[in-house]
């Protein structure tokens, strides 16, 4: 007989306990005690009249509510969403921004490059891997439903035993939007429309679903009395309780249809520590500049007067929108009344048309160090990407390298495994644009396009670099700005520039020894952001401009990559185009 753990044991058992012993203790110190866990959500989307800026209207809504439920999760466990389709009249499909999708290409959610939309009264399981640690987002791929309310959060932390590089006592989150009162089919219909009905600027801008209209500017009266109602307990100002002298990690992301935006709480400095995912060298900030699908953390400590509260706000910045009201929330310092407004007006925001500060943030954002990915040295290919406006046969249409993107009814995806060819443009897009002739300041006098849905194919395992290169829209001195989103990478940001890439000069500037990797970038007005990513993940991927109406108009390509690798496709992401009679749920 021997000890082990103070339990006298038989001989012959005891190497064996003793040798699993050991494997626990090995296992604890790689802090991989803990096996991933499978978490699983069963949500119904449907139309639910809700009132989140106090104006009420149809908003589609997850398990009834908006924004959704918040996936909680750790890093390598197994998400399962059941998804109900409880529109009626309506197809939906879920894209799960920031996750990779290593192995699942199929349960991305983007309708029309990867699946067929999930139709009414159908179920749809999705179930992926969250491989790594950081703030991620999900939200609707069909259409423009995301503006409509169909969006949330995805909350992945480290595995037991791992630490991050920064501390904080409380771990709050915050989803930035902007908000229309038309529906997104009216929206549509406009963009779609000759002559062109531009879809505004955004009525509302809310902090985690809640905003403030002003009911007394409605011009046309209502049939329903009470339509908009100041009192309504849905736009209720967002609030965020501070104990005071704790330091909060605030996890904020914008998944705005339209509008950059300005965030600040009122005297409290922010220290960015990460981005899409990926930890930063921490630098501080009063305005934290966000575009649409981007996900930042900063840490803000309540080192402020306790007797009082601050106002947290939100602004539209790099567009003109004087009719359209800040986003107001309070940060309440414990044990204030929540209900107490501070006793200051809300701080003033940034110059709308000021882009150096905003310059100044992207260039800020650099990988920590200890945590820094770096890049291959140098790329297999180069491909340009001019982003113009223009007409098509009367349309007004958003294009690249002056082709617009146009969804096939098959998705690429089952097309491209299957070699479904006849199902879209087999011709390549253009890699570049006429680099010496094109001015990018002016309005072009042939402002026409064609439009095609070819994809960019891309040999598995190459290095790519992206140069997005903004210009001129077709209104004079009008140069937007373009959140750029990437599907199932994430990219190194090698740099930005002002005017026109210089593709000779310009990459003896990229930063190769410590870039940020993000999955959504902007390109700022008649500049340039330059990635490089690894085409190493089996599938076909879509990058766009993550503002709605962009998209919708044609701002997007597809790339495939190593399809022979990916594996067999389930029947469920099917039942479109040339797959109809396929399905199985």
């Amino acid at each position: 007989m021997i000890f082990s753990n103070m339990v006298l044991i038989p001989k012959c058992k005891s190497r064996v306990i003793l040798f699993l012993w050991l494997l626990g203790i090995i296992a604890l110190l790689n802090g991989s005690a803990v096996e991933a866990r499978i978490r699983r959500y069963k949500w119904e989307v449907k139309y639910e009249y809700k009132s989140p800026d106090c104006l009420k209207k149809l908003v589609i809504t997850i398990n009834g509510g908006t924004p959704g439920p918040t996936i909680t999760a750790q890093q390598n466990d197994t998400i399962i969403v059941e998804l109900t389709n409880g529109l009626l009249t309506e197809n939906v499909a879920i894209h799960w921004h920031g996750i990779r999708q290593i192995g699942t290409p199929w349960f991305d959610g983007t309708e029309g490059v990867t699946q067929c939309p999930i139709l009414p009264g159908t179920t749809f399981k999705y179930q992926f891997v969250v491989d790594r640690a950081g703030t991620y987002l999900y939200h609707a791929h069909y259409g423009m439903q995301r503006e409509a309310g169909l969006y949330g959060s995805i909350i992945v932390g480290l595995p037991d035993g791992k630490s991050e590089p920064f501390t904080y006592d409380y771990d709050r989150n915050i989803i930035l939007n902007d908000w229309y009162h038309k529906s997104t089919y009216e929206q549509a219909a406009g963009l779609s429309a000759i002559p062109f009905q531009w879809v505004g600027e955004p009525q509302s801008l809310l902090i985690h679903g809640r905003g403030k209209f002003n009911c007394s500017t409605l011009t046309t009266p209502s049939l329903d009395a009470g339509i908009c109602n100041a009192t309504n307990p849905d736009c209720e100002a967002f609030r965020l309780i501070a104990v005071p002298g704790k330091t909060y990690r605030l996890r904020i992301s914008s998944l705005t249809a339209l509008s950059a935006l300005s965030f600040q709480i009122e005297g409290h400095n922010m220290t960015v520590v990460e981005a899409d995912g990926h930890y930063v060298v921490p630098f501080v900030v009063q305005n934290l500049f966000l575009y649409s699908g981007e996900t930042y953390s900063v840490l803000v400590k309540a080192d402020q007067d306790p007797t009082r509260n601050y106002w947290i706000t939100s602004n539209i910045v790099g567009r003109s929108a004087p009719n359209t009201p800040p986003g107001l929330g309070v940060f309440v310092y414990y044990p204030n009344h929540p209900r107490i407004s501070p006793p200051t007006t809300p701080p003033p925001p940034p110059l709308w048309n000021n882009t150096d500060p905003r310059l100044a943030q992207s260039h800020a954002i650099k990988a920590r160090q200890g945590y820094i990915h770096t890049p291959p040295s140098r790329s297999d290919r180069v491909i340009v990407f001019l982003n113009t406006q223009n007409t098509i046969n009367g349309n007004v249409r958003w294009s690249v390298n002056n082709v617009s993107f146009a969804l096939p009814h098959t998705p690429y995806l089952i097309a491209l495994k299957e070699n479904l060819t006849h199902v879209f443009d087999q011709n390549p897009p253009p890699d570049g644009y006429d680099f010496q002739n094109y001015d990018i300041r002016i309005v072009q006098e042939n402002r026409n396009a064609t439009s095609s849905n070819g994809v960019y194919r891309l040999n598995f395992n190459s290095t790519v670099d992206i140069i997005l290169q903004n210009a001129n829209s077709m209104s004079n001195d009008t140069s937007e700005t373009h959140p750029w989103h990437l599907h199932g990478h994430d990219f190194w940001v090698l740099g930005y520039g002002e005017g026109k890439f210089d593709m000779f000069n310009d990459p003896k500037k990229y930063n190769l020894v410590n870039p940020i990797m993000k999955n959504t970038v902007p390109v700022h007005p008649y500049g340039w952001t330059a990635l490089r990513f690894r085409a190493d993940n089996p599938g076909a991927w879509a990058f766009h401009c993550h503002i709605e109406s962009h998209f919708y108009m044609g701002m997007g390509v597809v790339f495939a990559e190593g399809i022979d690798k990916v594996g067999k496709l389930p029947s469920s992401v099917m039942g479109c185009g040339e797959t109809q009679g396929l399905y199985r749920p």
